[in-house]
C-alpha cells in the first residue's frame, strides 16, 4: 500500500506528460489542413445566371507519401484510401449535364464536356494500365458513376494537352506514359452522383454553403456540372515543401425568366427552395461573391442584402467589380437569403464574343462515310498558339491524308501532329495537332471517315439513336482575361486569383459532342431467321425421322373409313361401352339375388329340422 501511494505523484505526472503530447499532437493535426468555402454568382446578358460552388480542402502533407498520408482530419479518407491505393499522383474528374454556351456566357470557371471526363497522372511506376483499370473501377463505386466503362476502347495518352496542373518537375510532365484520359460522352449525371459527391465535404450536406444544394432544383436548370480535382501544390510562398488540395467544384446555370414575364429577379430561395441558415464551423473562409460589372451595360440590379464590400479588381487590364459577403455577418439574426432585383425587364443584345471559342458538327450525308469540321474562332488583334485534341472511336475509320487545316480558305501547315490509329475493339484514334491560330480569323479542321460494321451484340438496345463521339479538346494561354473567371493555377481559392496580375491565362476548353448514324441491322431479322430455320429443319428432319422409324403396311383402299363412318363408329363404341357396363351390372344383381336365395333355403331347411326334433 505504501509502495503505491510513493508511485502515485509519478503515475499523475506521466499522465500529464501524456495529455500535454496529445494536446499538441492535436493542435498541430488541426493547423495542418484547412478548409474554405466560396460561391461566386455571375449574372449574364441573356438572362442566365450562373452559380459555383467552389469548397477547396488543403492538406499539408504530399500525395506522394503514402505513410504520412494516413491520419485524416478534413480530408476525406474515402477518398484518400483510394488514391494512395492506386498510387494517383493528380486527379481530374467532372460529371456534366447540358453544354456550356461559349458565345453566350463566355468562359466558365472550370470548363467540362457534357457526360463524363476523368483524367489521372499515375506516380512513375510500372503496370500503368492494369492501375488505371482497377482506379476506374474504385471510382465508380465511390461516385455511382458508370466510369468502369472506361476502358481500352475509350482511353487515351495525351502528350501535350493535358500537363499537370499542380506542382510537378518538367521530366515528369513531358512523359505521357503515367496520363490516362477517357469520357464517357453519353453518362448521365443526377442524385446518385451529387449525394456522394457532397458526403466528401467536412461538414457534410446539411451545413454551410451545401445546404443550398437542393438535388430537385439543380438539376432543373440550363447546364450543372459536377467537378473533383486533386493536384499538389506549395504550402507558403516560399514552396519547400508540397501539400495536398482537394478541390470540390459545382456549376450550374438557371434562367430565372422562366415564368417570369420577362423579369430578371432571382434569389436564394426562388432558384433553390431554400436559404442559407448556417456556415460550416470547420471553414476559415465563408464568403459569397457576385460580379456586379454588368449593371453599368445590362438593366440594373440591386442587391439585397447590401454586401459587406464591393472589389474593384483590375485583372490583365480588365476592371471588374465583385460584391463581397462574409456569411458570417448575415447569420446573426436571421437566414441569409440574397436577392437580385431588377429595374427594367430583360432586353436581349449582342453580347461580347470570348477571345477563342470553336463549334464542331458532322459532315457528309449516306452511312458509308462521313466527315468532321471543327471552327476555331479567334477574336484577339493577336496571333496565339493552339494544341487541338480529338479521340475518335475505332468504329469511325478515319483516313488521316484527309486531315486539313484552313484559314481563310489557304491551307497551313501545323507545328506538330500526333496521330495513333485505332486498332478494332482495342482502342480510339488520337490525334493532336499544335498550330498558329491567326489574329481576327477562323481556322477550319476536317478529316473524313468511313462507318464500320459492328457485329449484332455490339449496338446498345437504342441502336438507332445513333453513337456518341467525345468532345474535342482546345488548349491555349490568352495574354488577357476577357471573360475568363477561372481559379488561377498558383492558388487555391477565388478571392486570391481576383487580383491576379499575371500576363497569361491558360485556357482549356470543350466543343460539342457529336452523334453518329451507323449502318444499323433490321433487328426483327433474327427472329425472321430463327422461325425460317426451325420450319426447313422441321420440314426435312420430320420427313426422314417419319421414313426411318415407322412401320408401313398394305392396305384395302376399299376399306377405309370417312369421316362420317369414323364418327359414326365412335359414338358407337360408346354405345357399346354402356350396354356392356349395363350388362354388368345386372349380372351383378342377378348373383346377389341368387345368392340371397340360397341363404334363405339354408335357413328354411333348418327351421324345419329343429321342429322334427
Amino acid at each position: 500500500m505504501a509502495d503505491n501511494s510513493a508511485n502515485l505523484p509519478g503515475r499523475r505526472l506521466k499522465f500529464s506528460l501524456f495529455l500535454f503530447l496529445m494536446a499538441i499532437s492535436f493542435a498541430e493535426c488541426s493547423h495542418n489542413d484547412r478548409f474554405s468555402e466560396e460561391l461566386f454568382i455571375k449574372p449574364f446578358s441573356s438572362g442566365h445566371v450562373m452559380f459555383h460552388f467552389q469548397l477547396t480542402t488543403v492538406w499539408n502533407v504530399s500525395i506522394d507519401k503514402p505513410d504520412l498520408f494516413q491520419h485524416y482530419h478534413l480530408f476525406p479518407k474515402s477518398l484518400g484510401d483510394v488514391l494512395t491505393t492506386y498510387k494517383v499522383k493528380e486527379l481530374h474528374l467532372s460529371q456534366t449535364q447540358g453544354l456550356w454556351k461559349h458565345e453566350k456566357w463566355g468562359y466558365p470557371p472550370e470548363d467540362a464536356p457534357p457526360g463524363a471526363e476523368l483524367w489521372v497522372w499515375f506516380q512513375p511506376h510500372a503496370g500503368v494500365d492494369q492501375t488505371w483499370a482497377d482506379l476506374v473501377n474504385a471510382l465508380s463505386g465511390l461516385f455511382c458513376a458508370s466510369l468502369n466503362f472506361m476502358d481500352s476502347k475509350s482511353t487515351v495518352q495525351p502528350r501535350w494537352s493535358f500537363r499537370p496542373a499542380g506542382l510537378a518537375s518538367e521530366f515528369y510532365s513531358a512523359d505521357s506514359r503515367f496520363i490516362r484520359y477517357s469520357t464517357l460522352p453519353r453518362e448521365v449525371v443526377c442524385t446518385e452522383n451529387l449525394t456522394p459527391w457532397k458526403k466528401l465535404l467536412p461538414c457534410g450536406s446539411k451545413i454551410g454553403l451545401a445546404s443550398l444544394l437542393n438535388s430537385v432544383k439543380i438539376y432543373d436548370g440550363f447546364y450543372h456540372s459536377l467537378g473533383l480535382h486533386v493536384r499538389s501544390v506549395c504550402q507558403d510562398a516560399q514552396c519547400l515543401s508540397p501539400a495536398t488540395e482537394l478541390k470540390q467544384t459545382l456549376t450550374v446555370v438557371y434562367d430565372p425568366t422562366t415564368n417570369k414575364d420577362g423579369k430578371q429577379d432571382w434569389s436564394f430561395q426562388s432558384l433553390f427552395d431554400r436559404t442559407l441558415q448556417s456556415q460550416c464551423p470547420l471553414a476559415e473562409t465563408r464568403k459569397i461573391y457576385v460580379d456586379v460589372t454588368s449593371q453599368d451595360t445590362f438593366p440594373k440590379f440591386t442587391l439585397s442584402p447590401l454586401p459587406d464590400f464591393v472589389l474593384n479588381q483590375k485583372r490583365s487590364g480588365e476592371e471588374r467589380k465583385i460584391a463581397v459577403y462574409e456569411i458570417r455577418n448575415h447569420l446573426s439574426s436571421s437566414s441569409l437569403n440574397l436577392k437580385a432585383v431588377y429595374e427594367d425587364k430583360l432586353m436581349f443584345s449582342n453580347s461580347s464574343l470570348p477571345p477563342v471559342y470553336a463549334n464542331r458538327f458532322v459532315t457528309g450525308y449516306g452511312l458509308e462515310r462521313g466527315g468532321v469540321t471543327c471552327m476555331i474562332y479567334n477574336t484577339m488583334s493577336s496571333n496565339t498558339t493552339v494544341i487541338f485534341m480529338e479521340t475518335v472511336p475505332w468504329f469511325l475509320r478515319v483516313y488521316f491524308s484527309s486531315l486539313k487545316l484552313e484559314n481563310g480558305g489557304k491551307e497551313i501547315k501545323p507545328y506538330k501532329i500526333s496521330f495513333i490509329p485505332a486498332k478494332d475493339r482495342a482502342n480510339p484514334y488520337q490525334m493532336e495537332i499544335v498550330f498558329r491560330l491567326f489574329a481576327n480569323s477562323v481556322t477550319k479542321i476536317t478529316y473524313s471517315f468511313e462507318r464500320a460494321f459492328l457485329k449484332w451484340t455490339e449496338y446498345p438496345p437504342d441502336a438507332n439513336h445513333g453513337f456518341y463521339v467525345s468532345s474535342a479538346v482546345v488548349s491555349t494561354v490568352l495574354p488577357l482575361a476577357s471573360q475568363y473567371t477561372a481559379t488561377s493555377q498558383s492558388v487555391s481559392r477565388m478571392e486570391e486569383s481576383f487580383a491576379d496580375s499575371s500576363g497569361s491565362f491558360f485556357l482549356r476548353l470543350h466543343t460539342e459532342t457529336l452523334l453518329v448514324s451507323l449502318p444499323t441491322p433490321d433487328f426483327s431479322m433474327p427472329y425472321n431467321v430463327i422461325c425460317l430455320a426451325c420450319t426447313v429443319v422441321a420440314i426435312a428432319f420430320g420427313s426422314l425421322h417419319n421414313l426411318t422409324t415407322r412401320e408401313f403396311a398394305a392396305t384395302d383402299p376399299s376399306k377405309r373409313k370417312g369421316l362420317v363412318a369414323k364418327v359414326k363408329a365412335f359414338f358407337k363404341r360408346g354405345q357399346e361401352k354402356a350396354e356392356e357396363s349395363k350388362e354388368k351390372e345386372d349380372k351383378s344383381i342377378n348373383q346377389k339375388d341368387r345368392e340371397n336365395s340360397s341363404e334363405n333355403k339354408k335357413d328354411s331347411k333348418e327351421t324345419e329340422s329343429d321342429g322334427k326334433t
